[in-house]
């Protein structure tokens, strides 16, 4: 489904990604974990065309897209939920919604129902729902969150970038998010998560990869990773 192979990539001459391979199979949660500044979000960045790869390949379903711009690289079915949100403050939830299905209406992809999925998108975040007609920037931080999650799964995409969807949220939204998760999971929902979380990452996932300092250290079942002594000792200490 989506694969990586030795990614770099870095901001002007900051080289953050040293040669990171892994792999997100279709209908499985992989996720991606490690300490502040390890590379995480540039990695995402990368594979959504925020920022261009200096070297190695990014396919999905067997397409190379390493190097286009992102808005041709969601056409192809790969929808970012980006570290910190970035909802359309001065729209309505409604129409954050929709745009998220705007490849779907302009026909750069197949169409589907578009309306019957922003019900079904409603009903998945309930929170959302009760506040169709309000406008973004009006949301608490939790919604904001909720409503970049549900913006992406707009775009009835292969493949789902979830980029710290827990950030600055209290407990009970971060369980909240995370239960959306496992949901969008058993509907067999693609999805590569990024998570300062660890435990919680690990416990919703399939695979995941541990990187440090822009590389991959070790990578393996998510259940296995658990039980992992250095994992452990490193990310799953300490509240996480």
């Amino acid at each position: 489904m989506l694969t990586i192979k030795n990614l770099e990539a870095g901001y002007g001459k900051v080289h953050v990604l040293h040669g990171i391979s892994l792999e997100v199979p279709k209908g499985k949660v992989v996720t991606l974990i490690g300490s502040n500044g390890a590379g995480k979000t540039t990695t995402m960045r990368a594979i959504s065309g925020m920022i261009a790869p200096t070297a190695g390949e990014i396919t999905l379903n067997g397409e190379r897209i390493d190097g286009m711009e992102s808005f041709s690289i969601a056409k192809r079915g790969l929808a970012h939920s980006p570290e910190g949100r970035r909802v359309f403050a001065t729209m309505t939830v409604t129409d954050n919604l929709t745009l998220g299905a705007f490849p779907r209406l302009t026909g750069s992809r197949p169409k589907g129902d578009v309306a019957g999925d922003l019900d079904r998108a409603m009903d998945l975040f309930p929170r959302l729902k009760e506040r169709r007609n309000q406008l973004a920037g009006t949301l608490s931080g939790g919604e904001q969150q909720m409503l970049a999650m549900a913006r992406a799964v707009m775009l009835n995409p292969e493949v789902v970038l979830l980029d710290e969807p827990s950030m600055g949220l209290a407990p009970i939204l971060v369980e909240e998010v995370f239960k959306i998760i496992e949901n969008l999971k058993s509907q067999g929902v693609t999805m590569l998560l990024v998570e300062q979380f660890a435990a919680a990452a690990l416990n919703v996932a399939d695979y995941g990869y541990v990187m440090e300092n822009g590389r991959i250290s070790v990578h393996g079942e998510a259940s296995k990773l658990k039980d992992d002594p250095a994992v452990k000792a490193a990310y799953l200490g300490g509240g996480h």
